[in-house]
């Protein structure tokens, strides 16, 4: 027999959120992994707020919606304010009882400067990687390096000379040299003019600096500078220092060409870590052969060649951000603003890959 159709159905459920997510969905382990990591992080979240006063978002709600964004690509918080005022799922995952009100967009975003501020994305890192069922996951000796380019959120018509002698609005820049020196983005001063390779159209830009350990592929280091020529290698110096002091021992890392000079090398032997780049060996312009910091004894060695195989498993962190998370083009503007939406890109690209390796 044919059914009554009740276009708004019953007015009150009784059925929590808890039981409309299936026992499967991927979801309930990331879930139960980020709630460990959240209490673990309980003193650092008292210290960034004061005894009286408003009760402002909860930070753990708070870091859990913008989890949800990257996990889902959404492009804007003002987006994902609607898809938690609708989607049972993500007030499930945030803690949001189905008919309790949602942030005001302007609201969220002035809360998630707050955790920008108290730099909670890197302790929520450090705070992931040091739990119980992730660390056995990790290797402590041989890492990859590299980097990325994150489109900024300014136009190219942004890029006005810096003395303030073009009045116009930059839509006519024919025959006009543009360039870091004597241009700067109007929109977003802290980004900069940049090309991939030579016959590469140039954009405006950062450049987001992954470290990767190299057992099991993820990401255990990540910072966001301005797209220069040397940033990839003085990131990179920068975040094995600091892992070489955490660790108490040496290690390898391996990384593309680009990281084949001489200068470099020297950095990375004199704070303990042994180079295991790509050969930047071939000829020049001029016909000279490159000078290059690996020698045909370790080229040869079974240790390069792993570093060389396994190096290449960063870039399914970057293809990830690009191609599921936020970070093809950000929505931010700013150093602070884009750097914290890399390393939350990281994060959840450690999040969704940690619950399958602990199946395994």
């Amino acid at each position: 027999m044919r059914g009554d159709f009740e276009d708004q159905g019953g007015l009150f459920s009784y059925i929590s959120p808890e039981k409309r997510v299936p026992d499967h969905h991927p979801l309930r382990k990331i879930r139960t992994l980020v709630r460990s990591v959240l209490a673990d992080m309980n003193h650092d979240f008292g210290s960034m707020y004061a005894d009286e006063g408003r009760p402002s978002i909860p930070p753990e709600q708070l870091l859990s919606a913008l989890l949800l964004q990257v996990f889902y690509g959404l492009r804007s918080e003002r987006q994902l304010m609607e898809q938690l005022d609708y989607n049972l799922l993500f007030r499930w995952f945030v803690g949001l009882a189905p008919d309790a009100a949602v942030w005001a967009p302007t609201t969220f975003t002035k809360n998630r400067e707050r955790l920008q501020a108290g730099d909670v994305f890197q302790k929520f890192m450090t705070a992931l990687l040091r739990h119980p069922q992730v660390k056995p996951l990790l290797s402590d000796e041989h890492f990859t390096v590299d980097g990325t380019l994150i489109e900024a959120w300014a136009s190219f018509k942004s890029s006005k000379p810096k003395d303030g002698s073009d009045d116009s609005d930059g839509s006519d820049f024919r025959k006009q040299k543009r360039g870091n020196d004597t241009h700067e983005s109007t929109t977003d001063p802290d980004c900069r003019l940049y090309r991939k390779s030579e016959g590469r159209e140039a954009k405006l830009c950062y450049m987001g600096q992954a470290l990767m350990e190299n057992r099991n592929g993820l990401a255990v280091g990540g910072v966001v500078t301005q797209a220069t020529g040397t940033a990839e290698r003085e990131a990179s110096e920068a975040m094995l220092e600091s892992k070489i002091k955490e660790t108490g021992k040496g290690a390898t890392i391996g990384a593309d060409k680009a990281y084949d000079v001489a200068e470099h090398g020297a950095n990375l032997r004199k704070i303990g870590v042994t180079p295991h780049v790509a050969r930047n060996n071939g000829p020049t312009k001029t016909g000279k052969n490159r000078a290059t910091i690996i020698d045909d004894e370790t080229a040869a060695s079974a240790a390069y060649g792993m570093s060389q195989t396994r190096r290449k498993m960063i870039e399914c962190i970057f293809g990830w951000g690009k191609q599921h998370g936020t970070m093809r083009k950000t929505k931010h503007r700013g150093l602070t603003g884009v750097a914290g939406d890399f390393l939350l890109n990281l994060i959840a690209y450690n999040l969704i890959r940690i619950p399958k390796l602990v199946a395994a």
